[in-house]
This record gives C-alpha cells, structure tokens and sequence, in this order.
C-alpha cells in the first residue's frame, strides 16, 4: 500500500504543477479521487462526488492559485499512519511559494490529512482535513 500512495501524491503534486503552469487536464485530477469524498475544515463539513462539479471547483481553485500568485506546490514529506489493509491516512507537509510583485517570493509550510483508499491495485483519495488556508493566507499577506 505504501508504494501507491507515494506514487499517488507524485501524480498529485505532478498535476498541481501542470496546473499552475496552466496546462490542466481534468480527468487527470479527477483520477486522483475516489467516486465520492468528505472535505473537513474550519470552515466545517462538506461532501461530493467526483463529477463535473468537482471538476469545474478544481479548475476555479486551480485558476484562484495561480491569480494569488502561487508559482509552485511541493511536497516535504508524507508519513502514512495505517487504518486497515486497504485505507490509510496520508500526513502530507506541502510547501507553497508564492511570487510577490515588488517583494521577495513567500513559502508557507502546512499539512493536509488525506484519507486514501486502495483497490484493484490503485490508491485514490476519498477525503481530507486542513487548516483554514484563507486564515493562513491573509496572515501571511499573500491576499
């Protein structure tokens, strides 16, 4: 299970970057999700499906990053805490970095839990918990 959850997260940081340089294929991103997730933070509680919905809010966030300046997405580490022979939850430390017109470039450290699922051989995730990100973003002036 390890080994496809590593290379789930490389296909998913690969996707963030093609994202932001604005090459973006949906069924790509979508490939990452199971049928149906749960999303936690701050902000409470939400579910979905994996749809055109979900893919029409991906490519909006993907749009906002790159508007907010986001130039790169990067993975520090992942550390994988096991639940059972086929879920897992996935601890991923990102790093962000942001340009900034006229001041040097910020990185901002978080994390994001992610709850993966692996079957027939494929990990996908089926939901997460973060941070409020906005809280964080505006603390640290990027909007």
């Amino acid at each position: 299970m390890e080994a496809s959850v590593r290379k789930l997260f490389e296909r998913y940081e690969r996707v963030f970057k093609q994202s932001l340089d604005g090459d973006i294929d949906m069924d790509q991103v979508a490939s990452l999700y199971a049928s149906d997730f749960i999303a936690a933070s701050p902000v409470g509680v939400m579910t979905g499906k994996n749809d055109d919905q979900l893919k029409q809010a991906m490519a909006r966030d993907y749009a906002h990053y790159r508007a907010i300046g986001t130039k790169q997405m990067r993975i520090r580490n992942i550390r994988l805490s096991h639940i059972d022979e086929h879920h897992c939850v996935a601890h991923v430390a990102w790093t962000a970095t942001y340009v900034r017109k006229d001041q040097s470039d910020v990185a901002i450290d978080f994390d994001v839990h992610y709850f993966v699922q692996e079957l027939d051989g494929g990990a996908k995730v089926f939901g997460w918990v973060s941070g409020d990100e906005q809280a964080l973003l505006r603390k640290r002036g990027i909007i």
